[in-house]
């Protein structure tokens, strides 16, 4: 999301010398984060956001940046607690806490492969940053973000394990999404039959606070 259209005050001495002169304008305390639109209700440190996929699209776990063959699911969803939303513009930080795919919803066209067990997002919680521009960053605090993906192949049951330095998402205030584009993930165990990269692609909208849209400034 951007400050146009989601994811400590700093009190310089200028900021700090405008109530000599007169009060400060509401605008000057807007947070990175809201409700209610641009420049709304401050979501508060605690709050915890949710979102699923925007209605209509899939996540996906391609083999290549390009490509269609892989994993994709229609059902996915996260949580994250925020932890910080100083004033815009700035950087907002939460603890994504939960990552889900609801395994019955993915298929795979991948030849051999017969069903996704399961996908695992591991070593949760991440660090999800969001600055006022509308990058999204998720990081973990140390070691990698890695996914595990169980499939039922001809051959028997294939655990594949993939890993990623971080994720980079774009937020929008069209329609307070997160989105996720061929972000790519390497191999790190697996059979021969997991492919060597998963590039994930995802949208999820829209991103609520106690089902209130949220946007970022």
């Amino acid at each position: 999301m951007r400050t146009r259209t989601l994811f400590t005050l700093v009190c310089t001495a200028a900021a700090c010398a405008l109530p000599l002169a007169g009060p400060a304008s509401a605008a000057d305390d807007v947070p990175v984060l809201t409700t209610g639109g641009t420049g709304g209700t401050p979501v508060a440190v605690g709050d915890v956001l949710t979102a699923q996929l925007a209605s209509g699209t899939t996540a996906t776990l391609y083999s290549s940046a390009t490509g269609t063959s892989g994993v994709s699911c229609t059902s996915s969803q996260f949580t994250a607690t925020v932890t910080d939303n100083p004033a815009a513009p700035g950087t907002a930080t939460e603890a994504l806490d939960a990552h889900s795919f609801d395994s019955s919803s993915c298929t795979s066209n991948v030849l051999g492969v017969r069903a996704v067990n399961s996908i695992t997002v591991d070593n949760l919680p991440y660090t999800t940053s969001v600055t006022s521009d509308g990058t999204v960053t998720v990081a973990p605090a140390s070691g990698a973000v890695q996914t595990t993906v169980r499939l039922s192949t001809l051959l028997g049951t294939i655990t594949c394990v993939y890993q990623a330095p971080s994720l980079t998402g774009t937020a929008s205030n069209d329609d307070n999404s997160i989105t996720f584009t061929a972000q790519q993930f390497t191999k790190v165990s697996g059979s021969s039959l997991c492919f060597a990269n998963g590039y994930f692609t995802a949208k999820y909208a829209p991103v609520t606070d106690g089902g209130a849209p949220v946007f970022v400034n």
